[in-house]
């Protein structure tokens, strides 16, 4: 069985486009899932929410998708969250919102986004000197309590930054990146900032093996154009994604 892994789209329809073009080019898939951060962002929400519906794809809840759906009100909407709400009817924002926090997609494989009982903690990534690092082995193991003792892969984003980690005695778990979001910054204390390092499109393709077996897991970066939706953030207003979506980093 082959999973296609999409993780943290943000709006940008364009880099979405890309990955589900070069899957089609490389066979498919017998399922894709979607991790989540599917919309927020200054791009193409409405857009992208639309080519996700088309799809039907079994999708877990993000943080951001949380944001987007609440009240216009609440004080912890960020500008990328306000953008795409803005966009979105009631009934679009109780979809995002009814999506689970987790999600058994196949035996043994269980999907979320940043962790299996919390939508915005980090799970492989600690934060030193304001940049995203891998956390200790010990930390992560922690981190897992909430997960099923019968889960031998867990798929997860949140962190935008691709990773492999096979737990010993425990699990794997596989981060694919972000699609469309390359780079970003985060004011929460402790402030910091995560960077692919390039502008591709990120995503992952699991094969599973036998009960014994993991499987085989590829981390797959995809050319897009993302001159144009570096375009369509500074027509929005934002130089910082526009300058993360051309070079894959913050502005320094």
């Amino acid at each position: 069985m082959r999973i296609a892994v999409l993780a943290d789209i943000h709006g940008n329809v364009l880099a979405l486009d890309a990955v589900l073009d070069d899957l089609r080019r490389r066979g498919g898939a017998d399922l894709t899932v979607n991790l989540g951060d599917s919309v927020s962002g200054p791009l193409w929400p409405r857009e992208t929410f639309a080519r996700l519906e088309a799809l039907n794809l079994p999708t877990v809840r993000g943080n951001h998708d949380r944001r987007v759906a609440c009240d216009p009100a609440d004080e912890t909407m960020w500008a990328s969250d306000v953008y795409a709400q803005e966009r979105f009817t009631l009934a679009q924002r109780e979809v995002l919102f009814a999506q689970p926090l987790t999600l058994e997609i196949a035996p043994g494989v269980i999907a979320f986004h940043a962790r299996p009982d919390h939508d915005e903690k980090y799970l492989l990534d600690a934060i030193v000197d304001g940049q995203l690092v891998r956390a200790p082995l010990a930390a992560i193991r922690r981190r897992l309590k909430a997960l099923d003792p019968a889960c031998r892969i867990a798929l997860c984003g949140h962190s935008h930054r691709a990773e492999l980690i096979r737990i010993p005695d425990g699990p794997v778990i596989f981060n694919p990146g972000s699609i469309g979001c390359p780079a970003y910054d985060d004011s929460t204390p402790p402030a910091h900032v995560s960077e692919q390092g390039s502008p591709h499109a990120r995503y992952g393709i699991v094969t599973l093996g036998g009960a014994d077996q993991p499987g085989r897991f590829e981390a797959i970066a995809v050319d897009y154009d993302h001159e144009a939706a570096a375009r369509q953030a500074e027509q929005a207003g934002r130089p910082e994604w526009a300058h993360a979506l051309r070079t894959g980093f913050m502005p320094g």
